[in-house]
């Protein structure tokens, strides 16, 4: 049970944070922190300190304006200590990490009398790998250059290595004047630059790198021993998970999980276990693999070392893989003639992710044969570790090293297919929903390859699996968990016990008063495109004030530019497109307009629908073009949206009026962002009034003042 003492702890600790901002209690987020604790507090242990029972998750919707980051921080942390566990607090977005990292944990720890450590926690990916960095900055040894030739794009299409920036990279990290942390690179660093000099966790030799000891993702990774909260990302968590977690952070069981900007966790999770690899293109790499492989065994100074005998096996393993993937080139063939594949994208879908038995046997044997030729070059990968610690024959501590390294990267680029072709060997249970499974055709002529794709279309089964039972305890929040005033879609899609304990609070500005929610008279629906597009076009001409703060929110590219380039002059020179330059820039470049007392009005998509934060004189005019239907042409939604059908459900009022209505209060919270802010919302779609569901959305809504124009 929480104690009393935790209790009076958290209840201080609230009145000093409130005291120290000049705010006033909101019973909002009082109910909120009230919610968390219990529920966290409340998680009975056994004698080794482990979770009982499953009432373990907490899900909280809390409008905006609720104070949610500071809410779970009172309650969570001092729980998290007094229970010797870590916390980890996830978010979607970069913005939200950095104002948690430099705003709320150190405002607690200056206001309250809590004490903790904290630390942000980043993938392999942010670091620099100092093994790498001395491949390329030895001239006369071109060993790694040449392994890579031919055997992964990404580390060729970049042109010339760099060699001036390695070498400034080289010395400041010598002076310690850089930690290795990509973030804090001062200078212009490309994309292409930066992932020639990093690693992944299968390229990576842990203890058995000579660069062990100032390795930076390690240095970081001490921090996250010791720190009591670890900031992290969603991507970061999941990748965790799928490794078995407590590879990059804590172990789960002893982890208490705060996803703030929850309602993105589902989609993070598919996309996460979602595999696509082309035929042909495995062809030419595995083949280019077994001309490298030759290279490490003309390194061998002992033929009939273990390295030796594995390498005699790999041809085969090799051969039989590619003969595999061309039975599977001629059985696929049928399927990507015109008549079957969608003709605006190249994508055949196989109906409910089943594909035919033939190509199903053949995927268990490929899966099989990349399982084998995976286990043998770990094998030998297995063998250079033991030359660097002095305990194995056959290669000289040099090359070892070397191709330690080179063995890694070839390590996941066999795991990435092992995992699809395994996907596509499954008989998916009928008690849980099918995986999607597709092809598309990519390139003409000679260049033309077949990809294959598979991905669970819900990610509920495996968070069920690999998060929710196995962490200790988890707080979901966001502004938007619910769609038409209900869990039900968060629920399907994230999979969180059936125990957990639910709230919803609102937010606590005046809708009523501050904001009023506009449906304009129109002559058409947006199927009308042509019509919809003109009737915009002069909704616009007439209504944008060009010395105001307005948004245009669309949900067809297509569209946004047509109407931008139609517009009267006036509100051309004041119109800001999202895509013409970086999103960024395009907001400072609003900001900027505004404070110099001119007009500005933004274009924008469904990025620009969330997580802007213009306030106050910033943004008083947000206009949504129409109701932001999606269309289920992927095919993982097409799959989802298929198998509710069968279940005899119906997937426009399970599917896509949920996402609708989730999209539509993203969209709307753009105008209201504090207490004192104003304006109106328009959404240019007369099915609001029209049709049936248009009330159901309009109810879903913030309680702004309703204008139906007649």
């Amino acid at each position: 049970m929480l104690s009393d003492e935790l209790k009076t702890k958290i209840h201080a600790a609230y009145r000093a944070s409130l005291a120290a901002k000049g705010h006033k209690p909101r019973l909002g987020q009082k109910q909120m922190i009230a919610t968390i604790a219990r529920t966290v507090g409340n998680i009975l242990q056994g004698s080794e300190g482990e979770r009982l029972g499953e009432k373990h998750v907490a899900v909280v919707e809390a409008g905006t304006g609720t104070g949610k980051t500071l809410s779970y921080c009172l309650s969570v942390i001092p729980i998290a200590k007094a229970r010797d566990k870590k916390l980890v607090i996830s978010t979607a977005t970069v913005a939200l990490q950095e104002q948690i990292l430099h705003k709320e944990l150190p405002d607690l720890l200056k206001h309250t009398e809590y004490h903790f450590t904290y630390t942000l926690a980043k993938g392999r990916g942010r670091y620099l790998c100092l093994n790498q960095l001395e491949g390329y900055l030895d001239t006369e040894n071109k060993v790694m250059e040449d392994m890579f030739a031919g055997l992964f794009e990404q580390h060729l299409q970049a042109g010339d290595i760099n060699t001036t920036l390695y070498q400034e990279m080289d010395e400041l990290i010598k002076a310690g004047n850089w930690d290795g942390d990509k973030d804090n690179w001062e200078g212009i660093l490309r994309e292409e630059d930066w992932r020639r000099v990093t690693t992944d966790h299968q390229q990576c030799t842990n203890r058995n790198c000579a660069n062990f000891s100032a390795c930076p993702f390690y240095k970081a990774r001490a921090e996250i021993e010791t720190a009591d909260v670890i900031v992290a990302n969603h991507d970061l968590v999941l990748a965790d998970l799928s490794l078995g977690g407590g590879a990059i952070l804590t172990d789960p069981s002893e982890t208490i999980y705060v996803f703030d900007e929850g309602h993105h966790l589902p989609d993070k999770a598919i996309n996460h276990f979602r595999h696509e690899i082309r035929l042909q293109q495995s062809i030419q790499w595995l083949r280019q693999l077994e001309k490298n492989l030759v290279s490490l065994k003309q390194e061998l100074t002992e033929e009939i070392s273990l390295t030796g005998q594995l390498l005699l096996k790999v041809p085969q393993q090799i051969q039989a893989l590619v003969n595999f993937i061309q039975y599977a080139q001629q059985g696929l063939a049928p399927f990507i003639s015109e008549k079957n594949l969608d003709s605006e994208n190249n994508v055949y879908r196989f109906e409910f992710g089943v594909i035919p038995d033939e190509l199903r046997q053949l995927s268990y044997s490929l899966q099989t044969g990349f399982q084998k030729l995976f286990n043998s070059i770990e094998s030998i990968q297995d063998e250079c570790k033991k030359v660097k610690q002095n305990e194995g024959m056959g290669l000289t501590q040099e090359v070892a090293e070397t191709w330690l390294s080179i063995l890694g990267v070839v390590l996941s680029r066999l795991d990435q297919a092992k995992n699809l072709w395994q996907l596509f060997s499954l008989q998916d249970d009928l008690n849980y929903p099918p995986n999607a499974r597709w092809l598309s055709v990519t390139g003409s002529g000679m260049e033309q390859d077949i990809e294959l794709g598979g991905s669970p279309i819900l990610a509920a089964h495996t968070l069920r699996q690999q998060l929710w039972g196995k962490c200790y305890a988890a707080v979901v929040t966001s502004a938007t968990l619910t769609a038409l005033n209900n869990f039900h879609r968060f629920n399907m899609r994230s999979g969180v016990p059936q125990e957990s304990e639910y709230l919803r609070v609102l937010s606590p500005f005046d809708f009523e008063n501050k904001g009023q929610l506009i449906i304009p008279k129109m002559d058409c629906e947006p199927t009308q495109v042509e019509l919809h597009t003109t009737t915009i076009v002069n909704y616009l001409n007439k209504n944008i004030n060009v010395e105001g703060s307005s948004l245009v929110l669309f949900s067809s590219r297509k569209q946004m530019e047509e109407v931008s380039l139609r517009l009267e002059a006036k509100l051309q020179s004041i119109m800001l497109v999202q895509g013409e330059q970086s999103k960024r820039i395009i907001l400072d470049s609003h900001k900027e307009k505004i404070d110099n007392g001119d007009g500005s009005l933004l274009m924008g998509l469904a990025s620009f629908a969330e997580g802007v934060d213009l306030p106050g004189k910033y943004l008083t005019h947000v206009i949504i073009a129409k109701i932001p239907f999606s269309v289920p042409d992927d095919p993982v939604d097409a799959t989802l949206a298929e198998w509710i059908q069968k279940r005899g459900g119906n997937p426009f009022m399970e599917i896509t009026i949920p996402d609708a209505s989730l999209r539509l209060v993203q969209a709307t919270g753009r105008l209201l962002r504090s207490e004192q802010d104003e304006g109106k919302v328009c959404i240019l779609d007369k099915r609001l009034i029209s049709k049936r569901y248009g009330k159901q959305l309009i109810n879903s809504l913030p309680p702004y003042k309703l204008l139906v124009e007649s």
